[in-house]
């Protein structure tokens, strides 16, 4: 109990104030300042130098719109000679920092309500009606089954669907792609900034830019990394991809745009930095659904009245706007805050020699009782050699 009670004392009743001693040693001399001069690079260099450690910082808001220009010409057994512009291959005419641009498609013409074969599978084929079940729907296939079994060769039975007739056969993909000419296309995006606490806006049009030089400029990282256009195949190839590959079955293209301004220099150099790179999966073990794609109709009624449609399914590159990028600007708060912390950090140097000297040097006994020094209350030593009196 009583040493408890003078643990408890000491503990309460004792007050450590730091001394100053003065170490004339080259181990120690050399190890305090090599850690002072890594401190000081690491506030200097990465905290006020590179990360900026004296600036405000802003994200980036933006906005993208885009106009694609450029027109095919192609000649198939089922749309003959055609013609194929912006209005044809773009779907839809509009979105939201993407766009999509039709490459290849499988036309299925003059679909109307009716009953017909199914394609041919491992599920639809069949020899006879009871080889197939009436009312029955799946997820897969055209329609509702009928309950037939009927010719949809020559050579193939399969079970008769009430679907929209004749039914898509999407079995093999067109090669080369039909619109193989959209590697040419050019694309113009028009992306506007703003930093919203700098209120500080820009576009990727630079001001010098006129009509003249947008009609004839093409993007090219080193001639003219200013240009906003962009030919498609370009895009593609700069992701080290290849257009006519991706073009057979599609594919998701990420245009990114670079805006980390410094707003301490003026307003010119704050500019664009365009990258590119494939964002679906083309990894040798997923082959499941590869590339992109998606199923639209055209309708119409025939002379007779009757609804019909041609159904598309459309094969081709999707490309995604991605915009990112922060500002600084200089201010006193967040440097204020940083030289403090910088000022803090230099204390660890005299922490960690402290630890060397005191437990690990072999004069660490001696630097100890330099260190420290006891030194009791002079009252209560006064009491104690009275009593002893």
């Amino acid at each position: 109990m009583a040493a408890c009670s003078a643990s408890l004392s000491s503990f309460f009743f004792e007050y450590d104030t730091p001394r100053i001693v003065l170490i004339r040693s080259r181990k120690v001399g050399l190890m305090n300042r090599g850690v002072q001069l890594l401190i000081l690079a690491y506030v200097i260099g990465w905290v006020f130098v590179w990360e900026k450690g004296y600036q405000e910082m802003d994200s980036v808001v933006s906005s993208s719109t885009t106009k694609v220009k450029g027109v095919a010409l192609t000649n198939t057994s089922d749309l003959g000679l055609r013609i194929w512009d912006v209005a044809d291959y773009v779907i839809p005419a509009q979105q939201e920092n993407a766009l999509f641009i039709m490459t290849n498609m499988i036309a299925t013409l003059n679909q109307r309500q009716s009953t017909c074969a199914e394609l041919p599978s491992a599920e639809t084929k069949c020899k006879s009606d009871d080889d197939c079940s009436s009312g029955s729907i799946d997820v897969h296939g055209s329609g509702v089954t009928t309950g037939r079994c009927i010719n949809y060769n020559a050579h193939v039975k399969t079970c008769e669907v009430m679907a929209w007739c004749p039914v898509e056969n999407d079995t093999y993909v067109p090669r080369p792609a039909f619109l193989k000419a959209a590697e040419n296309f050019t694309l113009l995006i028009k992306n506007h900034i703003w930093y919203p606490k700098f209120n500080f806006t820009k576009r990727n049009i630079l001001p010098n830019t006129n009509a003249t030089y947008l009609k004839s400029c093409i993007y090219d990282a080193k001639t003219n990394p200013y240009c906003p256009i962009f030919r498609l195949g370009q895009i593609v190839e700069s992701a080290g991809q290849n257009f006519q590959q991706m073009a057979m079955e599609g594919g998701i293209m990420g245009i990114q745009i670079n805006w980390n301004c410094n707003l301490d220099l003026a307003a010119s150099h704050c500019l664009p930095k365009y990258s590119f790179l494939r964002l679906d999966n083309q990894d040798s073990s997923h082959t499941v659904a590869p590339g992109y794609n998606f199923r639209f109709a055209k309708y119409y009624k025939d002379p007779n009245g009757t609804e019909a449609r041609t159904l598309i399914k459309a094969y081709g590159i999707r490309f995604d706007i991605i915009v990112f990028g922060k500002a600084g600007k200089f201010d006193i708060i967040p440097t204020m805050i940083n030289i403090g912390s910088g000022l803090a950090l230099l204390g660890v140097a005299t922490v960690l020699c402290d630890i060397i000297v005191l437990y690990f040097m072999k004069k660490r006994f001696y630097y100890r009782e330099k260190k420290y020094k006891y030194v009791e209350d002079y009252e209560q030593r006064l009491t104690g050699e009275s009593r002893t009196e």
